[in-house]
């Protein structure tokens, strides 16, 4: 092709633009946007975005349940500086978030204006909610953590981390289960109950020295009256078994 003469890409843009131009125009008017191209008109209305932080905020918050500040303090701080916007992108879900400052803790709960399909659902019934239910060992050794954690609070105050060794909650979990006479049981027990927990947030790994983190959301699992009657039970059903008043006397 000659080096004088037009590309054809070139004619065809000179092409459209012409014929679009109307007559009066100037040689200066913008072409009529084409396939793909948006144009000042063309764009649609719509709200407010969310910003990517805080989509990455939601998103975690509501991918474990719960977000902490002390793990992720960045987007954290996201659910509690916004938290209106966070509960108006859950209310079609008919999920709220909850906000504990002084432990640093944000987590996901039923909105109270949900109502469940079915006569026989109860309260707790939410198709985006999956209910764990606890065994009997489970609810006792959360009881048992749960009033560790509070009474440690009152020791230390609000936010500091509270620790626990396997070999100091051995000794609480036998006065109620009663003892097995093997210590090695005993503890594979303790340890199988711990990390049926983790799953709920509530306690965290146990490391290679056998000790763990007793985690915030423990405050907000389960009813205290709830507890405390399941640890009154507990402890008249260990008096009167004598292998459980042995432990309990020692």
């Amino acid at each position: 092709m000659p080096p004088n003469t037009p590309d054809i890409f070139d004619q065809w843009a000179h092409a459209a633009q012409a014929q679009h131009v109307p007559e009066g125009d100037t040689a200066d008017a913008s072409p009529t946007p084409g396939i793909g191209e948006a144009g000042p008109q063309s764009a649609p209305e719509s709200g407010p975005t969310t910003s990517t932080a805080l989509r990455r905020a939601v998103q975690e918050l509501l991918k474990h349940g719960l977000l902490e500040q002390s793990a992720k303090p960045h987007l954290f701080r996201h659910i509690a500086t916004d938290t209106a916007r966070v509960n108006a992108l859950l209310e079609p879900l008919d999920l709220a978030v909850r906000l504990d400052d002084h432990r640093g803790l944000a987590f996901v709960t039923i909105a109270a204006t949900y109502q469940a399909d079915g006569e026989d659902e109860d309260e707790w019934t939410h198709p985006l909610v999956r209910r764990q239910r606890l065994t009997l060992e489970q609810s006792l050794l959360l009881a048992i953590l749960r009033r560790e954690f509070l009474q440690r609070e009152q020791e230390s105050g609000l936010g500091v981390p509270v620790h626990l060794s396997v070999d100091s909650l051995l000794p609480q979990l036998e006065i109620y289960l009663g003892s097995t006479g093997s210590d090695m049981h005993e503890r594979k027990r303790l340890l199988n109950l711990l990390e049926n927990l983790r799953g709920h947030g509530v306690v965290s790994e146990v490391d290679a020295q056998d000790s763990f983190t007793i985690r915030p959301m423990i405050v907000h699992l389960a009813n205290p009256e709830n507890l405390q009657a399941l640890l009154h039970t507990l402890r008249e059903m260990g008096r009167a078994n004598p292998a459980a008043s042995q432990g309990e006397e020692a």
